[in-house]
C-alpha cells in the first residue's frame, strides 16, 4: 500500500462466508452488490445478520431488482431502528416553499422523503458531497434510496467516498489534533442558502459533533464534516476553522481510491452507513427524469 496511508487497508472479507445472500464487492474499500434477497418480504434472524455484517463491512449495499411497497421499504429500515422524519416534514414548511425540484416535502408519509429531478428541475438534492441531515442531534445512521426511474439516456450515478478511509489516510499528528476538535452543523446552510428555502417557525436544525467519530460496531474512526452541512469548527477561529474545513473537504473529495460510484437501474434500493460514507449525486441527465423515495434511519447521538 503505498507510504501515504498510516493505517493499512482493512481486508475485505471472504464473500463466500455468506450463507444467505450473495456478496460482490466494488473494491476493497467501499461498496458492495448484494443478491440472493428479496426485500418485499421479511428477512429471517441469519439473513438480517448477514445483510448487517456486509452493511459494517463495505458502508455501501446495493439491491437490484427489488420491487417495494412504500411499506416494504419502510420495513426493512425499521430492522435497522425507528425511522428519521426530515425536517422538511418535521418543521411543517408551507407547501408553497416544501415543493422544490430536489424534495417534495408535502407528500403524504413523512416517513418516506421523494427525490426527484426533471425537466422543470433548476437543482437537484445533493449535488456537494455530503452526509444527509448531519444538522439533527441524532443524525441518520442510514439512508436507503429506491429509485424507480432513471434516464432513458442513462447518466444519474451517485458518488459515495469512505470518511472512515479519509481519516485513516491522514497523518498521525493530525488524526490527533482532529480528534479534539468540534464542528457545527447548520440545516440553514443547504435548505435555505442552497434550497432557497425559507426557515420554518423554530429555525432549522443545528448541532455540534466531533470532528471525529467513532463507527459504534467496528470501532473504527471516521471525519466527520461534510460541504453540505458543517459551518465552523468551533475552537479556532474563523480563518483557520475556514482553512481547514476547506482542506478536510478537499482531502476526502479528490481521493478517488476512496470512492465508488453507483451506475443506478429502475428498482434498485441503495442503503449506505451515514456515519461513515459521503454522497454526491450526479446531475448529468437534464432533461430527462430521475424519481427515488428514501428511508433514513435515526442513529445514536456521533460520539468521538
Amino acid at each position: 500500500m503505498p507510504s501515504r496511508f498510516t493505517q493499512p487497508l482493512k481486508v475485505v472479507e471472504n464473500p463466500d462466508a455468506y450463507r444467505t445472500i450473495s456478496v460482490k464487492p466494488l473494491n476493497p474499500v467501499i461498496g458492495a452488490e448484494v443478491s440472493g434477497i428479496d426485500l418485499s418480504k421479511p428477512l429471517g434472524d441469519a439473513q438480517f445478520e448477514e445483510v448487517k455484517r456486509a452493511f459494517n463491512t463495505h458502508q455501501v449495499l446495493i439491491f437490484r431488482e427489488q420491487h417495494l411497497s412504500n411499506e416494504d421499504h419502510k420495513r426493512f429500515g425499521r430492522m435497522f431502528g425507528p425511522l428519521h422524519v426530515h425536517p422538511y416534514h418535521a418543521k411543517k414548511v408551507a407547501p408553497e416553499h416544501a415543493k422544490t425540484s430536489a424534495f417534495d416535502g408535502q407528500e403524504s408519509d413523512p416517513e418516506i422523503l421523494v427525490v426527484k429531478a426533471d425537466q422543470s428541475s433548476k437543482f437537484v438534492a445533493g449535488e456537494d458531497w455530503h452526509t444527509d441531515v448531519s444538522c439533527d442531534e441524532k443524525p441518520p445512521m442510514g439512508s436507503m434510496l429506491y429509485i424507480t426511474k432513471t434516464p432513458e439516456v442513462g447518466g444519474g450515478d451517485t458518488c459515495f467516498i469512505s470518511t472512515t478511509r479519509a481519516n485513516e489516510a491522514l497523518s498521525e499528528t493530525m488524526q490527533e489534533f482532529l480528534g479534539t476538535l468540534t464542528a457545527m452543523h447548520d440545516g440553514a446552510k443547504p435548505y435555505s442558502g442552497g434550497y432557497g428555502t425559507p426557515a420554518p417557525e423554530g429555525g432549522w436544525p443545528k448541532t455540534e459533533h466531533p470532528v471525529v467519530i467513532r463507527h459504534p460496531d467496528t470501532g473504527r474512526k471516521s471525519l466527520f464534516v461534510n460541504r453540505g452541512f458543517t459551518t465552523r469548527i468551533t475552537q479556532l477561529k474563523r480563518k483557520e476553522s475556514d482553512a481547514l474545513l476547506e482542506m478536510l473537504w478537499r482531502h476526502i473529495e479528490s481521493h478517488l481510491e476512496f470512492q465508488c460510484r453507483v451506475q443506478w437501474t429502475p428498482n434498485t434500493l441503495v442503503f449506505w452507513d451515514n456515519r461513515v460514507t459521503q454522497h454526491h449525486a450526479v446531475w448529468d441527465y437534464y432533461p430527462y427524469s430521475r424519481y427515488g423515495q428514501r428511508v433514513s434511519i435515526v442513529g445514536a447521538r456521533p460520539t468521538s
